[in-house]
Formats: C-alpha cells, structure tokens, sequence
C-alpha cells in the first residue's frame, strides 16, 4: 500500500516535470525566440536604414532629405507589420502548446469579431489611413507638420518622430510627445516638404524711404547667401517682396528665403539679427 501510495503521489509530479520538458520548454523558447526576433527586427531596421544614408550618393541635398525621411518612415511601418505578424503567430502557438485547440476556437473568435465589428471599425481607420499616408508619403519622419485632428480645436504641431500604420507622433517645440490616429486626421500642412519659405516681415514706419529700405534688405540678402554659415541652407538668395501692410502710422516690408526642409526657422531667426543690424546702422528704426 506504501508503494502504491507512493507512486500515485509521484505521478503528478513526473507528468508536470514531463510537461515541463516538452510542452514548457517549448514555451519558453517561443516567447525567447520573439524577443530575439524582435530586436534583431529593430537592429536590422536600423542598419539597413543608416547603409542606404551613407550609401546614397546625389549632389541635390534636398531629394537626399525627403528621400532618407520617406526611407525612415516606411522602415519603421514595415518593421511593425512584421514583429505585429510574428507576435500573432507566435501567440498561436504557445495557445497550441497550453492545450488550447486553436482550430476550435475559429468558430468563437468569428462570433467575437463579429461582436467587435462596430468597436474595431476606429481601428481599421486608422491603419488604412496610414497605409495611405505612407503610400502617397504626405510626410514622414523628421518632417515639421502641422496636423488638425477631429473633435480637437487645437492643431498637433511638432517634429514627426515616429509613424506606424495606426499612430503617429510628434514632439512639439516643447519637448511634448503628441501621438496622433492617424484616423482622425483631418488635414496636414507639411512645413518641410520638398523646400521650405522664411518669411520676415520688417515694420518701419509709414514716412520712411522704401527705395533706402529695400536695398538695403538687399544687400543683407546677398551678404546672407554668401556667409559659409547660411548658404548651405539656403536654396537661392533672399528676395524682397516689397510692401505686405500699410496703415497710417507703419508699414511692413517682407523678405523670404527659400531653405532647405526643416530650415525656415533657422534661416528666418539669423536674417532678423542681420536685418535689424543693418537697419541700426543706417539709423532706420523698426516699430514695434
């Protein structure tokens, strides 16, 4: 009786360890081996992404820009469609090893996607309309964008740091992460797309001499696309558009830049500093 007592108290435990070394093991080895994949993903997505930047040979800055910010953009989609897939599959399988009949549960889990028809239809939003953002690369990352989302009276602006095929994520000039669905995008106005335009307006008072003015924003402008500082940042010299506003007692004169993307606000700070110099020097004073 011992012995039979013995054995019948031994069997659970042989059959856990039995467990544990088959079904288990393989458990574990699963969940390892998609945490390796994963980072392997990521590491390769990056190495793959800095090879083409330095392999990339072309003497116009600008495509190089907007070629390496779609580049980044579609490696990161890609990366999270893959590592979405393998988790997935991955899933299954350890379900599978649990004892779960994963063919059984087709009939359930068409009863609760149907049940979850009208709750996911936000989520299939959302990738199909960053499938279509990526697509027709209306920006990507490291773009300056300004984004109107549905129901926010607030535009989402800020430095595109992150795009998947349902987020996307900014960080605003104040070092905010904004993460947006990509669903609920109204309308974006891309600020680094292709070239991008400083725009200065200089107010002087109404009885000043235009003709003065103007050549001397001139000259700043041909000072400004010669400095070694600037003119890598800029497409073609500064021009003066003339008069933008008068009112009785002032008047603003505008300048703009043509600048690589992302630039605008660089160029367009440096140009005020030279501007109003100048401007002092002649003894013009702007108003305020």
């Amino acid at each position: 009786m011992n012995g039979l007592g013995t054995a019948l108290a031994l069997t659970p435990a042989a059959d856990t360890t039995a467990w544990l070394r088959s079904s288990g093991l393989e458990i574990v080895l699963l969940i390892l081996g998609a945490i390796l994949f994963s980072r392997f993903a990521t590491y390769l997505r990056d190495r793959v992404t800095r090879k083409i930047d330095a392999g990339f040979r072309s003497s116009d800055a600008l495509v190089r820009s907007e070629a390496a910010k779609h580049r980044h953009a579609l490696a990161q989609v890609v990366t999270w469609v893959v590592l979405t897939v393998a988790y997935v599959l991955v899933g299954m399988e350890v379900l599978g090893r649990l004892g779960f009949a994963v063919g059984g549960l087709v009939a359930p889990a068409a009863v609760l996607g149907a049940a979850l028809g009208f709750g996911a239809q936000r989520i299939v939003q959302d990738i199909l309309a960053g499938f279509f953002l990526i697509t027709e690369r209306q920006y990507g990352f490291g773009d300056v964008v300004s984004i109107s989302v549905t129901g926010s009276a607030e535009q989402a602006e800020g430095t595109v740091e992150d795009v998947t095929l349902r987020i996307t994520t900014l960080r605003n000039a104040d070092g905010e992460v904004i993460t947006v669905p990509n669903g609920q995008i109204v309308k974006v106005t891309n600020l680094s797309k292709d070239w991008a335009r400083a725009a200065i307006d200089v107010p002087v008072a109404a009885s000043a001499d235009i003709t003065r003015i103007n050549e001397i924003l001139h000259e700043v402008g041909t000072r400004a696309y010669q400095d070694s500082k600037l003119q890598p940042l800029l497409l073609d010299e500064p021009s003066v558009m003339g008069v933008e506003d008068l009112t009785v007692d002032q008047m603003n004169i505008r300048m703009v830049a043509r600048t690589l993307p992302g630039k605008q606000f660089e160029v367009g700070r440096e140009l005020r500093v030279r501007v109003a110099a100048a401007l002092r020097r002649e003894g013009i004073s702007e108003t305020t």
